[in-house]
């Protein structure tokens, strides 16, 4: 027998077609989503038909902005000027001089300040002038006055030689504080009263109370001296070139010491009345107690 047929296989059903991807959606710009985040503020309300004016700044403000614009400008103006001062070789130091200054000749004291040349004038001080003329024993104190462009003035003071201080063979001029201002092997040159014990005198309290009794008299006064001794600070004596003696006594009352002292050294001699025999003459002048002088 002829096989029988084979039956055919069933059809697959059919796939259904995908579904189309939907297109891709255009990247937006970074600034886009910023400017889309970013909150917009509200619009203020305004009543209907309200219209919004734009007032101009106050005045006082614009003045105030215009005040402080203008400091601004001057003040650095100032700093340029400032600068270009300090450091323009224009105002260079080129001259210098000097007043007051009679012991000490005036190449010492140019010498002493050479290393202000040509440093800017505005950069010398009074502390520069002084520390350098502090290396010349005769200068007690210094000013300076600047003249621009280019000129320093210096007015000085000196120290006073007020005795000699017998040292060895030579004699120191001293000053009321014991700084030596020079030296002679000849006093008789030299117009002031001696004073003994060398340098080791220097400090004692015995020659401070001669310097400042020296110190204080007139020099009307100090060119008759020969010497000042003193056992104590408070027993100071002087001995005239005359022979004649001052009792000083302590440092007190010393200017009006002083006076009595020159009016009773000056005081011209009585004349003797006649059938009178005439006074001993003055050995010596006692003004320990100045307000009651006693001569003797």
């Amino acid at each position: 027998m002829p096989k029988a047929a084979k039956a055919p296989k069933p059809a697959k059903p059919a796939r259904a077609p995908k579904p189309e991807k939907a297109p891709k959606q255009a990247k937006v710009p970074k600034a886009a989503k910023a400017a889309k985040s970013a909150k917009v503020p509200a619009p203020a309300s305004v009543t209907s038909g309200a219209q919004v004016l734009a007032f101009p700044e106050p005045a006082h403000k614009r003045r105030r902005r215009h005040v402080w614009l203008g400091v601004a400008g001057v003040a650095v103006v100032l700093a340029i000027v400032m600068v270009v001062a300090l450091y323009s070789p224009v105002l260079a130091v080129k001259t210098i001089t000097f007043k007051g200054n009679k012991l000490v000749a005036e190449k010492t004291l140019q010498a002493a300040l050479e290393p202000l040349l040509s440093k800017p004038l505005p950069q010398v001080t009074q502390g520069d002038v002084s520390e350098l003329l502090a290396k010349v024993p005769q200068i007690k104190s210094s000013r300076l006055v600047a003249q621009p462009p280019s000129t320093l003035d210096i007015q000085v003071v000196e120290r006073i030689p007020v005795a000699l201080l017998k040292n060895g063979k030579d004699y120191l001029l001293v000053d009321q504080d014991g700084v030596q201002l020079g030296s002679t092997r000849n006093p008789s040159t030299v117009p002031l009263p001696q004073i003994d014990g060398g340098r080791a005198a220097i400090g004692r309290s015995t020659f401070s109370a001669m310097t400042a009794v020296l110190a204080t008299l007139p020099q009307s006064v100090l060119g008759k001296l020969a010497n000042a001794t003193a056992k104590s600070p408070d027993a100071v004596q002087l001995q005239l070139t005359d022979g004649k003696t001052v009792i000083w006594g302590n440092a007190s009352d010393m200017e009006l010491k002083a006076q009595v002292l020159d009016a009773l050294i000056n005081a011209p001699v009585p004349t003797p009345v006649d059938g009178t025999p005439p006074p001993p003459p003055v050995r010596v002048y006692d003004v320990s107690a100045p307000r009651h002088p006693v001569t003797r």
